[in-house]
C-alpha cells in the first residue's frame, strides 16, 4: 500500500522538475491549472485528504487542448467517485487511497474513471512503507536513486523563470539545460471530479494505483505504488487519446529501480511534518546516521535554490482541509533544517537497492 508520501519542492520548482514529451519527442514545462498553486503545499509527511501535485492531460480542463499537452493540479488524496451522493466528500465509508491493480476493472470507484481516460501521473519526493517487526514497525523512506554528480538520471530540460513570473500563464519550451534537483517519484493513479450535490466548487480527488512489491522491497512490505519510470511511460499513462485503457494497464507493473532507508518512527504521526522525517537512521543504535549519496542530492539543490522561490509548509493554506488537520500541518520546520541534517556527519552507510 502507499498512505503517506513526501514532496517538498515549491510549485515553481515542481513545473521545473515535473517536464514531459509529447507524442512528437518535444520536452514541455507543465503549467499550473488556474489557482491550483495557492491550494498546493510543500510537506515531509503528507497523508490522505492532503492536496498532492499531479501531472495530467490539459484536455480533461479544455476541451480544445491537445490531448498530449499535460499540465499541473493540486488534487485531494483520496478519491470521492463523481456519483457520491452525500453532501460532505469526508463521509465516504470506505478507503479510496490506494486501488490494487488487480481491481480496476472490478469496482465501479475506479472503473468509470479508468475507462473514461482519467488518468494520472501523482509527484513525490518519495514514500514512506513500514516493515512489521515483532513489538513494533520500522518505516523506511523509498525513493529513485538520485546521481552523485548532481545530474538527474533521467533528465528533464528546465528554464529558470523570472522572479515575478506566473507559473499559470506557461513556460517557454526553447531551454535545453537541464533540472539537477531532486528526481520524483512518477506515480500512475487514477482521478474524479465530484461536485456537491446542492451545488458548489468542483472537488478532484485522486487514488493511488498499486501492485505486487519488487523484489528489493518485499522484505517492507507486500505492496508499492505501480510507478512509471522514464519519459515514455509517463506519456503513454497520460496519452488517453493514443493509449487505450487496457493498453496503459499493462504500464502497471513492480518496478526494482528504487532505493530507500530507514527513518525515524516520528513520521508514524502525521501531524509531525519537519525534515526529520526523512533524515536516515541506524534502527540498531537509534541514532542519526549520515544521510546517502542520494539523500545528498536533496542537499545540493537546496543549497543553491533562492529562498525567495521555495515555500515552506508553513505559507500556504490547504484548500477545504478540517481545521485540525491544517492546525498540525502549520507546526513544520523551515526547509533550511532539511540542508542542516544533509550537511550532518556520521557513518557512511549506503542506501539498499
Amino acid at each position: 500500500m502507499c498512505g503517506r508520501t513526501a514532496c517538498t519542492l515549491a510549485s515553481d520548482e515542481l513545473s521545473r522538475a515535473s517536464r514531459y514529451r509529447d507524442r512528437t519527442g518535444q520536452r514541455h514545462r507543465p503549467r499550473w491549472k488556474d489557482g491550483d498553486t495557492d491550494k498546493y503545499r510543500p510537506s515531509y509527511n503528507k497523508s490522505p485528504q492532503s492536496f498532492s501535485p499531479v501531472l495530467l492531460s490539459n484536455r480533461h480542463f479544455n476541451k480544445d487542448a491537445p490531448v498530449d499537452e499535460c499540465v499541473l493540479a493540486a488534487m485531494r488524496w483520496g478519491l470521492v467517485p463523481a456519483w457520491f451522493k452525500e453532501n460532505d466528500p469526508n463521509k465516504m465509508q470506505y478507503n479510496t487511497s490506494n486501488c490494487r491493480s488487480e481491481s480496476l476493472l472490478g469496482k465501479k470507484s475506479y472503473k468509470d474513471p479508468l475507462l473514461k481516460g482519467q488518468r494520472c501521473v501523482i509527484l513525490a519526493d518519495g514514500f514512506y512503507e513500514w516493515r512489521r517487526l515483532e513489538k513494533e514497525k520500522q518505516p523506511f523512506f523509498i525513493y529513485f536513486p538520485q546521481s552523485q554528480g548532481g545530474q538527474v538520471p533521467s533528465p528533464q530540460s528546465t528554464q529558470e523563470p523570472k522572479c515575478d513570473q506566473s507559473l499559470d500563464q506557461g513556460e517557454s519550451d526553447q531551454d535545453d539545460s537541464d533540472w539537477t534537483g531532486w528526481r520524483l517519484l512518477t506515480i500512475a493513479g487514477l482521478f474524479d471530479s465530484w461536485t456537491p450535490p446542492g451545488g458548489g466548487e468542483v472537488l478532484y480527488t485522486y487514488t493511488v494505483i498499486t501492485v505486487d512489491a519488487s523484489p528489493n522491497l518485499q522484505s517492507i512490505h507486500d505492496r508499492m505504488p505501480a510507478l512509471l519510470d522514464g519519459e515514455d511511460e509517463v506519456r503513454r499513462w497520460l496519452d488517453f487519446g493514443e493509449v487505450k485503457s487496457l493498453e496503459a494497464m499493462k504500464l502497471l507493473q513492480p518496478k526494482s529501480s528504487l532505493t530507500f532507508h530507514p527513518v525515524s518512527s516520528l513520521v508514524n504521526n502525521s501531524r509531525n511534518n519537519s525534515p526529520e522525517c526523512l533524515q536516515p537512521v541506524d534502527p540498531t543504535i537509534k541514532k542519526t546516521v549520515q544521510p546517502t549519496a542520494s539523500s545528498k542530492m536533496m542537499m545540493s539543490w537546496l543549497k543553491t535554490a533562492s529562498p525567495t522561490k521555495r515555500k515552506n509548509p508553513d505559507e500556504e493554506t490547504t484548500a477545504k482541509e478540517p481545521e485540525g488537520k491544517l492546525a498540525a500541518e502549520k507546526q513544520t520546520k523551515p526547509t533550511g533544517s532539511l540542508q542542516q541534517w544533509l550537511l550532518g556527519t556520521g557513518s557512511s552507510k549506503k542506501p539498499k537497492t
